[in-house]
C-alpha cells in the first residue's frame, strides 16, 4: 500500500509561509519586530472585548466604548510610528528623527488616553 501524500497546494501554501515567516524574522529590524507584536497584542484585546461584549454582555458600555476605541487609537499611532522609523520609509520622512517621532508617538498616546479616561466619566 503506497503512503498518501499531500496535496500540492497544501504543501506549497506551507512551503511558502515558513519561508514568509523566516525572510520576516530575517530581515525585519528588532525594534519593528517588537512593534509588530504590540500590534498584533491590540489586535487580539480588541477582538476580545468585541467578543465579549456581543455575546456575554455591554453593561458598561461607555466603558466598552472608551476601552476599544483607545485600542484602535493606539493600533493607528503606533501604526504611523512603525512607518516612520521603517528604515525603508527613510526617503518619505526624511526630515522626521526617529527619536522626534517617538515623541510625536509618546504625546499622541497621553492624549488618546487622556480623552479615553474622561470618556469612562
Amino acid at each position: 500500500m503506497t503512503p498518501k501524500s499531500k496535496p500540492a497546494s497544501t504543501s506549497t501554501l506551507g512551503m511558502a509561509l515558513s519561508q514568509l515567516q523566516k525572510s520576516y524574522i530575517e530581515s525585519t529590524p528588532s525594534s519593528l519586530l517588537l512593534i509588530d507584536s504590540v500590534l498584533l497584542f491590540l489586535i487580539f484585546s480588541a477582538v476580545i472585548q468585541l467578543l465579549y461584549c456581543v455575546l456575554i454582555t455591554s453593561f458598561p458600555f461607555n466603558a466598552f466604548l472608551g476601552s476599544f476605541s483607545l485600542h484602535i487609537g493606539q493600533f493607528v499611532l503606533l501604526a504611523s510610528l512603525r512607518s516612520q522609523v521603517n528604515p525603508l520609509n527613510h526617503g518619505q520622512f526624511e526630515f522626521v528623527s526617529p527619536e522626534r517621532a517617538f515623541a510625536d508617538f509618546v504625546f499622541g498616546s497621553l492624549v488618546l488616553h487622556f480623552f479615553a479616561f474622561n470618556f469612562l466619566g
